[in-house]
């Protein structure tokens, strides 16, 4: 028999957002726990951005209204993560919701070139749950989101030069120990480059699994964009010990979503569930 979301309880939801990270305009702690508890979930994870790259926008980039006072000569800065205010929601949460395991975390935007103001949020956060991101790129002597990098570079190479930096992550910091979404730069892949096809990108994948293997870390399946069973055998197969499931809500109603189809997938490769509910899914 297949894998299916009747054969394990739903994992828990590793990857976050709420009103608390700066561009979740749409989230709301309170509200993503109430969705939690309607659907069974048994943990979330409140892992919220903490962005420390200014990013370089195009001239056509669209700007939300909210976002406008963030932004000066084409240049986002994102706010501080306002600390003190998050564990406050936390602890409010906690109180209300006794039957939720809600853990505390952090989403960490290239780390590696920002590692004193890492280490000092780090100390004094004490999150549950630390992920490594990258979301953005060199570029004339600054930095862009991958979104706004397309229009003036092939698809392909642009691929292998996030995964050329996820790499650089990797090596470059050893504060995290999750690696999200290791196909952002997919979210954003133009119609016109033709289908999405990870078996073209095999050897950049291994190198960046290979060294996030060697570092003892996890690989988060993130469900924004279901990621390719071929990204998770190739995991498996590099010696990845483990995976952790990831919504990557901004918003409730994508609280666990797609898991059912991510959990049945992480099985057929190899990954079973913990003795757990909080435990990250490990190889068999």
């Amino acid at each position: 028999m297949s894998p299916s979301a009747e054969a394990h309880p739903l994992p828990p939801d590793s990857h976050v957002h709420s009103e608390w990270s700066w561009d979740a305009l749409a989230g709301s702690m309170e509200r993503t726990c109430e969705r939690a508890v309607e659907i069974g979930l048994p943990s979330v994870a409140f892992t919220e951005h903490a962005d420390f790259t200014p990013l370089t926008l195009r001239e056509d980039t669209p700007i939300p209204g909210a976002w406008q006072v963030l932004v000066s000569d084409l240049v986002l800065t994102a706010p501080e993560f306002d600390l003190d205010g998050y564990q406050e929601s936390l602890e409010r949460c906690r109180d209300r919701f006794k039957g939720l395991r809600i853990l505390s975390g952090v989403e960490l935007s290239e780390p590696h070139r920002h590692g004193q103001r890492v280490g000092e949020l780090l100390t004094r956060g004490r999150f549950d749950r630390v992920l490594g991101s990258v979301h953005s790129l060199a570029i004339n002597g600054g930095f862009a989101d991958i979104l706004d990098l397309y229009p003036d570079r092939p698809a392909a190479a642009l691929v292998r030069d996030y995964l050329a930096e996820a790499r650089r992550m990797i090596d470059g910091s050893g504060e995290f120990e999750v690696l999200a979404h290791i196909d952002y730069p997919i979210r954003y892949w133009p119609a016109d480059a033709g289908p999405y096809d990870p078996a073209a990108f095999e050897d950049d994948h291994r190198e960046v699994l290979r060294a996030l293997a060697g570092s003892g870390r996890a690989l988060e399946i993130n469900t924004r964009v279901p990621l390719d069973p071929l990204v998770v055998r190739w995991w498996f197969q590099e010696g990845g010990r483990a995976v952790t499931f990831a919504s990557d809500a901004h918003e409730p109603l994508a609280l666990a979503r797609g898991f059912a189809e991510a959990t049945a997938m992480a099985e057929s490769c190899g990954f079973r569930p913990g003795s757990h509910p909080d435990d990250f899914w490990t190889r068999r």
